[in-house]
């Protein structure tokens, strides 16, 4: 059970797991090396699998039709990352996972997850609570992007994440936030001069 460890931990911070629930659920788990710049999930192929970070850092990100990225997500260690549109739905995927570092990921397949639910409703419930959360962070970014300045966007990312902050590329945090790289060296070199 130590390989799993992490990811068990992750899921008792929502719901109480005995031996039997730990060994059943980690049966369903592959564990993977990707190195960095690797794609996990790429568009118009169906998003298999939720990805659970064990070691590294990846982002979610999406092309539009002038070829600009967006990226939609980043995770780090005890995150899950994947496109959970074409999960949800098994439909192909619109978006990119990319490995940010040379990672090490915990997989678990759909078709799993959802026989793993239909027989034990801890894991439904895991996996509701995880969705309620990530949606409501959803929601609490949508109204920061169109409430707040982009330096006061970025203030709030890096106050929250500081250490996604050191990790990350300039150009995905400032695909992440919404303006482009120099604009976000702008803020920085202003903010740099005021402390």
């Amino acid at each position: 059970m130590k390989d799993y460890e992490n990811i068990l931990n992750n899921i008792k911070r929502y719901v109480f797991l005995d031996e039997e629930d730990e060994k059943q659920f980690s049966s369903i788990v592959r564990t993977t090396n990707v190195k960095r710049r690797q794609f996990i999930v790429q568009p118009n192929f169906v998003c298999s699998h939720q990805t659970y970070v064990l070691k590294g850092a990846f982002r979610s990100y999406f092309v539009n039709d002038d070829g600009l990225d967006h990226t939609i997500q980043f995770a780090i260690e005890d995150w899950f990352i994947s496109d959970f549109n074409s999960y949800i739905y098994q439909t192909p995927a619109s978006l990119f996972v990319e490995a940010l570092e040379d990672s090490i990921v915990q997989q678990i397949a759909f078709n799993d997850v959802e026989n793993l639910c239909l027989e034990n409703p801890k894991f439904e419930r895991f996996f509701r609570l995880v969705a309620q959360k990530s949606f409501a962070y959803s929601q609490r970014r949508v109204l920061s992007n169109l409430g707040k300045s982009a330096e006061e966007r970025y203030i709030e990312f890096q106050n929250l994440y500081p250490s996604i902050v050191q990790r990350v590329p300039q150009y995905a945090l400032a695909s992440y936030l919404g303006m482009s790289a120099e604009f976000l060296s702008k803020i920085r070199k202003r903010l740099a001069t005021k402390s």
